[in-house]
């Protein structure tokens, strides 16, 4: 269960108690991610992500913040997204004050020195550098390209590594002044919370900013044409993605379309994993996913497939695609994918960063934020017709996208593989 109140700023509180834990985790989320930057400063909200952790007035450099949460064990880091960015420290129960401290310190307070962004550049680029050069993670970004074109959906989260170079400081910080702002933040504390909580984070966060949020995104209207889009690279294994527009994140047939996923592509004993690999051992991975943003969204499925053999796999799997279609699903597969989701879904909530994690989301996207109850609710009630509803609405062949890092040019041999 949860309690949840407002701060005078606008900033939403979130609190999450567990007895069976003796950690806590102090979580916060702004809404904001790439997909609020324009072309210049695509990249930009990972940037500052970085910044972050780069010196505040109280803790003036890297080595400060890190060595003060070091000493305690803490866990920390941070991450963006395409629509939000989130900060995080787990530590033992009797170092929450230090968390709260320390996130507040970071996001309010945080100095970003001229020379310290400059430095901070090539770190960046250098990111950059290792996911181009690891063709699981790079297959990911080249098909939201060809899904999404040339809207903000469809750009690196990263930015590119010119941008990045060129990037100005002062726009940059008007974007966080923009966006990083009380009505646009969460701040979620799980795990072993004290009983005086609620007035602790109020002092530390009270002088985080108040300001209106700026331009929410540009909406997706469309995506681009069909098609296949080829990243020629010398890789032994071929890593390519098959996959097609879905929903946003408050269409009822998500969990419907998530169901399917694990049907298809989710567990050791999916329908892919068995035919594809198990059975005619064309690939080393393979897996389905759902990925849902505001308004749209996509699913995928991914593969690291036998270069030797991808004429074999690419209709392989379309065929599998084609089946759930024709043939609908079974009583049993739909039973073992609910159990299966209430068994994940159990685990990760022993964890406390998990926890804040999970609510968190929720309470950017959601209109409602539910507990976990509900949740698992909500799968139970799914049934076979439903999943083979949106199996019928998703998986259109005419709908079908490809995109592959390997070495090959011949973008009309894959149009045809895919067409069947």
């Amino acid at each position: 269960m949860f309690t949840s109140f407002h701060l005078k700023n606008g900033a939403r509180v979130i609190i999450a108690p567990r007895k069976d834990t003796q950690a806590v985790t102090v979580m916060v989320f702004v809404k904001v991610g790439s997909r609020y930057e324009a072309v210049p400063l695509n990249g930009a909200s990972h940037f500052l992500e970085h910044l972050m952790f780069k010196g505040t007035k109280r803790r003036p450099d890297t080595l400060t913040i890190s060595k003060e949460l070091d000493s305690i064990g803490a866990e920390f880091n941070a991450f963006t997204s395409k629509d939000h960015t989130a900060y995080y420290i787990k530590a033992s129960k009797q170092h929450l004050d230090l968390a709260l401290d320390m996130l507040s310190d970071m996001l309010i307070n945080s100095k970003f020195d001229a020379k310290e962004l400059d430095r901070e550049r090539g770190v960046i680029i250098e990111e950059i550098n290792m996911y181009e050069d690891n063709p699981m993670a790079l297959v990911e970004d080249v098909f939201e390209k060809q899904l999404y074109g040339g809207t903000p959906l469809g750009r690196n989260i990263a930015g590119t590594k010119q941008g990045i170079a060129a990037m100005n400081r002062k726009a940059m910080l008007q974007y966080k002044d923009a966006y990083y702002v009380g009505s646009n933040t969460t701040i979620i504390v799980s795990g072993s919370v004290p009983k005086n909580v609620r007035p602790l984070i109020t002092s530390y966060f009270q002088k985080y900013p108040s300001t209106r949020v700026g331009k929410r995104f540009v909406a997706q209207t469309g995506f681009a044409k069909p098609g296949v889009v080829l990243r020629q690279k010398a890789t032994e294994q071929v890593h390519l993605t098959i996959g097609m527009p879905t929903f946003g994140y408050l269409d009822k047939r998500n969990d419907a379309l998530a169901l399917l996923s694990i049907i298809l592509g989710g567990t050791m004993s999916s329908r892919l994993f068995i035919e594809i690999r198990e059975r005619r051992g064309l690939c080393y991975y393979i897996r389905a996913s759902v990925n849902p943003y505001e308004q749209v969204g996509h699913f995928a499925i991914q593969a690291g497939i036998d270069k030797q053999r991808i004429d074999q796999a690419i209709p392989a799997i379309t065929a599998e695609l084609a089946k759930v279609v024709r043939s609908g699903v079974t009583a049993e597969e739909l039973h073992r994918a609910k159990e299966y989701v209430k068994g994940k879904f159990i685990l990760s909530l022993e964890d406390s960063e998990n926890v804040a994690g999970w609510l968190g989301k929720q309470a950017l996207f959601q209109r409602q934020v539910k507990t976990d109850a509900e949740r698992i609710v909500d799968f139970e009630k799914v049934t076979r017709r439903s999943v083979e509803q949106v199996a019928r609405q998703v998986l259109r062949p005419s709908a079908f996208r490809l995109a592959i890092v390997g070495p090959y040019t011949d973008q009309a041999r894959f149009a045809r593989l895919l067409r069947g």
